[in-house]
C-alpha cells in the first residue's frame, strides 16, 4: 500500500516525500481514508506508529478548499504543552505546500498576543484543553469547527482534563467529525468515547496495552545504592549516543543528573518544578546533541518526537503499568528498532510484575557482571508486607499463631459442634 493509493492529493504527497516517508503504517492506511470520508474515529494505536499523520494529513486535505464561514475549522485538544508544540511542528511541514494555517495555544504565552494572532485567521488549533477554554472564555468561537481530534485520550483523562473536554463539546457545532486516538484503552476512555462519538469506526492496530514489537525490552537486577552507578556503566560502556532517562520522582531526576555529571556524563532534566520554556529549551538542546542524556519524569512520557531515538531507560518504576507503556514508546518509532532497560531493585522485582501483565508479556530479567544483587539485602518493609499479607487472609493468620503454640491440628467447627453436644449429653445423665 502506498500514500497515493489513500486518496492524497499531490501537495501532502510532495510534502511526505520530502521528509522521507515510504510506505504508509498501518494506523494511517486504516485511519486516513475513514477520516476522509468524515467519519467518526475511535483509535487505540501503541505509541509511535505515526498517530499524527493519520489524522493530520487527511484533515489538512479536507481544508484545502476555503470556506464560506470564517474562524477555526479544526480543533486538535493534546494533554502536554510538548505534545502540542511537536504536533503543530508536523502539521507545518505536512502543509508546506498548502495554504492552510495552523497555530498552536501553548499555556504560559501572552494571552493577548495569542488572541491578536487568531484574529489573522486560523484554520487548525492545537492546545491543550485548559488553554483552549480560557480562549472559548476570552471570546473565541469553536461554531464552525468541522473536525475535533483528542490525541493521547487516555493521558489526557489522567491528567484530569475529563470535565474540561465535556466542556469543550457542546461549544462544536451538532454536524462535527471527532477523531480520538489513544495509546491504551481504559473504561474512562471508553465512557468518554460513548459521549462525544457518533457511530464511530473502531480501530485497533495491536492487542491492546501493549508495546512496539521493534522494542526490545530488558530488565537488570541491582542493588538500589548501585542503579546510578551502573546507569552511567551501561552509557559509558556501551557507547549510547542518545539516552532518554525516566524516574518516577523530580527529586530523584536531579539527584541522578547530578551523579551523572559526575560521572562525566553531560545530562539535561525537565520535570514539572521547571518552567514550560526550560523544559522546551532543554529538549531542544537534547535532540541538537547538546549533551546526550536526558533525565525526565513521566509529564515527558507523552508529546516527546526524538527522531531515531535508540535507547530508553526506565531507572525508577512509574506508578502506574500505563506509563511504561507510554515511556517505551519514545523509542522503536516509525518501525525502527529501539531498545528499552529497566534497573530493578528489591523493591521493584516484584512490582515489574504489574506491568508485565498489563502488556502481555514477561519482561527479560539479567545481571550486569559486576553490579550483581547483594543476596544478603532484604527489603526493609517486609515486616509491612508480611501484616498485609495476614490482613488479606486473616484465617490464615490464626492458623499460623495456634500452630506457633501448639503441635495440635485446630478443631473445626463441625468437630466443636460435636464436642459440646456431648458435654451437655454427660450432664444429664
Amino acid at each position: 500500500m502506498s500514500f497515493e493509493k489513500l486518496g492524497l492529493i499531490k501537495p501532502l504527497l510532495d510534502a511526505i516525500s520530502e521528509l522521507g516517508y515510504e510506505e504508509p503504517t498501518t494506523i494511517q492506511t486504516r485511519a486516513i481514508p475513514l477520516v476522509l470520508a468524515k467519519s467518526d474515529i475511535f483509535a487505540t494505536a501503541q505509541t509511535g506508529t505515526g498517530k499524527t499523520a493519520a489524522f493530520a494529513l487527511p484533515i489538512l486535505q479536507r481544508l484545502r478548499k476555503p470556506s464560506r464561514e470564517e474562524g477555526v475549522r479544526a480543533v486538535i485538544l493534546s494533554p502536554t504543552r510538548e505534545l502540542s508544540v511537536q504536533i503543530h511542528a508536523d502539521i507545518e511541514a505536512y502543509a508546506k505546500h498548502m495554504d492552510v494555517k495552523s497555530y498552536a495555544l501553548l499555556s504560559g504565552k501572552d494571552i493577548e498576543k495569542q488572541r491578536t494572532h487568531l484574529k489573522k485567521g486560523v484554520d487548525i488549533l492545537i492546545a491543550t484543553p485548559g488553554r483552549l477554554l480560557e480562549h472559548v472564555e476570552n471570546g473565541l468561537s469553536l461554531k464552525n469547527v468541522e473536525v475535533m481530534v483528542l490525541d493521547e485520550a487516555d493521558r489526557m483523562l489522567d491528567m484530569g482534563f475529563t470535565k474540561d473536554v465535556r466542556k469543550i463539546h457542546p461549544l462544536l457545532p451538532k454536524r462535527h467529525q471527532t477523531l480520538l486516538f489513544s495509546a491504551t484503552f481504559s473504561d474512562k476512555v471508553r465512557k468518554l468515547s460513548k459521549l462525544i462519538l457518533t457511530k464511530p469506526a473502531f480501530i485497533e492496530t495491536a492487542k491492546k496495552n501493549t508495546t512496539v514489537e521493534t522494542i526490545n525490552q530488558v530488565a537488570y537486577l541491582v542493588d538500589t545504592d548501585r542503579k546510578a552507578e551502573l546507569l552511567a556503566y551501561l552509557i559509558g560502556s556501551r557507547n549510547f549516543p542518545q539516552v532518554l532517562v525516566f524516574t518516577r520522582t523530580k527529586a530523584s531526576a536531579d539527584e541522578l543528573v547530578v551523579e551523572l555529571k559526575k560521572d562525566g556524563l553531560k545530562a539535561g532534566v525537565i520535570h514539572g518544578d521547571k518552567t514550560k520554556a526550560n523544559r522546551l529549551k532543554t529538549l531542544n538542546q537534547f535532540k541538537e546533541g547538546e549533551f546526550r542524556v536526558l533525565v525526565a519524569t513521566d509529564i515527558a512520557s507523552r508529546g516527546l518526537d526524538i527522531e531515531e531515538l535508540p535507547y530508553v531507560i526506565n531507572y525508577e518504576l512509574p506508578s502506574i503499568p500505563e506509563d511504561y507503556v507510554h515511556r517505551v514508546g519514545r523509542t522503536g518509532r516509525a518501525g525502527r528498532d529501539g531498545e528499552a532497560i529497566t534497573l530493578l531493585d528489591i523493591y521493584e522485582k516484584y512490582d515489574v510484575r504489574g506491568i508485565e501483565k498489563f502488556i502481555g508479556e514477561k519482561i527479560p530479567q539479567e545481571t550486569v557482571e559486576g553490579f550483581e544483587p547483594d543476596p544478603t539485602i532484604r527489603r526493609k518493609d517486609v515486616d509491612e508486607l508480611k501484616l498485609k499479607a495476614e490482613h488479606k487472609n486473616p484465617h490464615a493468620k490464626k492458623e499460623r499463631s495456634y500452630n506457633k503454640n501448639t503441635s495440635k491440628v485446630p478443631p473445626t467447627r463441625k468437630q466443636q459442634k460435636a464436642a459440646t453436644k456431648k458435654r451437655k449429653t454427660t450432664k444429664r445423665d
